[in-house]
């Protein structure tokens, strides 16, 4: 008896074991997850969208690996862009509404990609355009990145990413980049930089865990720079030649868009050298097959050029503004070389990569974008979802303006009003884009229910969408901490005047909570002070004035100054014969 028993335990052991080597075997790792995205990169810049004349090999190869989504949609401009996609959620819920002008800002009580996927056992970083907070707490490693590699604000050579600004014609070369928060310096094209940044974090994972890379190109986004061995390729070329004869609107390019077509082609091609470096290292690490990778752009382009006929560029509510390529290829779990033409948008790409990799959506907030993961998998024929709700775009300074380039799409059916406040559903605009994917026959006189119908819709979510938490306060960095010391405040993230770029007479200030303490104060102009006057920092509870005499000078410092705790605006300026000049940064440094 004791020895049958002995063989049935060992049995018993012995299936179990083979089991749950079979289960094992079966159970598929969480996929690595690859999100690529290029920076003013229009739907008509690459050779798969029918242009002739740009040279995407690599990225005309992925296109025919992967699941192309045909209608897929972005907000008009960068960073309303990068907030959907990173939180699922419109970007005015999550209290971005602008590039610049203190709207680039997300809350940092949002949950991003990274943070949910960090969540699910993912190692996180982010290489390249990050365009949603530069000061704590709202960075990358404060919103779920474990290493980033960034330059700040908009872009590269703007007044905001002032390591760069000064370099002029040279920004995109040799550039300091901030690391993991702290300024480093680095040799080289920033295109070949951060991928070559995101390949070493790519190299240095365990492979115990998966990992999640963000590699957002700066390019092709202006200024148009370039090495030379790229812009060779193409300054011979006619940008605007090659096209025609099947009824496909053309914009008329001038002798200037016609150049800056020939270096964004150039910026372009550099791009696809870089993935195609990438790509060879997942293949030569043997993980491209369990890797997700997703390769988009954040807008359409910013000067005229093609985009296969349709209508619009940057900052536009029409498709040649909103509509981008979108190219998802993941071996392991979806068939390549397959279309999807349902109406689709950033907002989707968190609950999808939330159901692919086994991650939790946050469930305590509005998510407004839906799984289309059903859709990749070929699961699920019935695209009717996706067609019944309405999408909603919009760009201008600051908030929604009723009713200025915006825009509320429904199924084939899409609404556009450039048009004022007081404007009946008569003067819009409505397109029917299966029929007319150029969006060039206005059709409301013919279809006045269906107008009046958007225009509810349209109205709906303007009052929802404006009424956000998240856009209603203030997004603060907090000076003092010891998590960003010292803590440097861009122009790029000044609110004020509706133009704050370079100018020198401005009204600005930034929204700040500031921890008690004593300070070395910095400010930074963009050109040397000629004539003596008052340096000056004033909160609602305190002003503080030094007069400073040694000029020229482009650097005034106030040291050792004693700082309440305090939450609203700080308005730094220098005082000079009645003329108020307002710094490129500030910088606070604790000292106590």
């Amino acid at each position: 008896m004791r020895i049958f028993n002995t063989f049935c335990f060992l049995f018993i052991v012995l299936i179990s074991n083979s089991v749950h080597a079979s289960l094992k075997q079966t159970k598929k790792d969480p996929p690595n997850v690859i999100l690529i995205i290029t920076d003013d990169q229009g739907y008509g810049d690459f050779g798969f969208t029918g242009n002739p004349h740009v040279k995407t090999p690599v990225i005309d190869q992925l296109a025919k690996e992967s699941v192309r989504l045909n209608n897929f949609y972005v907000s008009p401009v960068c960073a309303p862009t990068r907030s959907s996609l990173m939180t699922g959620r419109y970007s005015l819920r999550t209290g971005v509404r602008d590039t610049y002008n203190g709207g680039a800002t997300m809350a940092t009580e949002e949950i991003t990609l990274a943070e949910m996927l960090k969540d699910a056992g993912y190692e996180t970083g982010a290489f390249g355009k990050w365009h949603l907070g530069d000061n704590y707490p709202f960075r990358p490693g404060d919103q779920g990145f474990d290493e980033s590699l960034i330059h700040l604000a908009g872009g590269m050579g703007q007044p905001g990413d002032f390591t760069t600004y000064f370099q002029k014609d040279r920004s995109y070369f040799d550039p300091t980049l901030w690391s993991n928060g702290k300024q480093k310096s680095f040799q080289g094209y920033c295109s070949d930089i951060f991928t070559d940044e995101a390949i070493r974090f790519v190299e240095n994972q365990s492979l115990e865990k998966p990992f999640f890379l963000y590699l957002a190109f700066n390019a092709p986004h202006t200024p148009l720079q370039v090495p030379d061995e790229y812009y060779q390729k193409y300054k011979d070329i006619d940008p605007a030649s090659g096209f025609g004869g099947n009824g496909m609107p053309m914009p008329k390019m001038s002798e200037k868009d016609k150049e800056d077509a020939r270096k964004v082609y150039a910026m372009v091609s550099n791009i696809d050298d870089n993935i195609g470096k990438l790509v060879q290292k997942l293949e030569d690490m043997g993980i491209s097959e369990n890797t997700i990778l997703i390769f988009m752009t954040d807008n359409g382009p910013q000067q005229f050029r093609y985009v296969a006929g349709m209508r619009g560029k940057k900052g536009n509510v029409y498709r040649g503004g909103v509509r981008v390529p979108f190219l998802i290829k993941y071996p392991d779990g979806l068939k390549p070389n397959k279309e999807v033409n349902a109406t689709l948008a950033h907002i989707d790409v968190l609950p999808t990569l939330a159901e692919l990799c086994q991650a939790k959506v946050p469930n305590d907030r509005e998510i407004d974008g839906l799984s289309f993961a059903v859709l990749l998998e070929g699961k699920n024929k019935n695209e009717a979802a996706f067609e019944e709700r309405p999408l909603f775009f919009y760009w201008t300074r600051k908030l929604p303006e009723l009713y200025e380039n915006i825009a509320i799409q429904k199924g084939p059916y899409k609404l556009v009003g450039n048009i004022g406040y007081d404007a009946a559903p008569k003067d819009f605009e409505l397109f029917h884009l299966e029929n007319d994917p150029y969006e060039l026959d206005n059709m409301v006189a013919s279809h006045p229910e269906k107008a009046k119908e958007l225009k509810r819709a349209m109205d709906q979510m303007v009052d929802e969408l404006t009424n956000s938490p998240n856009l209603m306060k203030d997004h603060m960095p907090i000076i003092g901490t010891k998590y960003e010391n010292p803590l440097i405040l861009n122009r790029n993230d000044a609110s004020g005047q509706r133009g704050i770029w370079t100018q020198e007479d401005i009204y600005g200030y930034w929204n700040v909570e500031i921890l008690e303490g004593n300070y070395n104060i910095r400010y930074k102009f963009i050109e040397p002070l000629k004539k003596a006057g008052k340096v000056m920092l004033e909160t609602k509870t305190q002003i503080i004035q030094s007069q400073m005499n040694q000029m020229p000078t482009d650097v005034i410092e106030l040291k050792n100054v004693h700082l309440k705790n305090y939450k609203g605006s700080v308005t730094p300026h220098f005082m000079n014969g009645g003329k108020s000049i307002f710094p490129l940064w500030v910088e606070f440094e604790r000292i106590d």
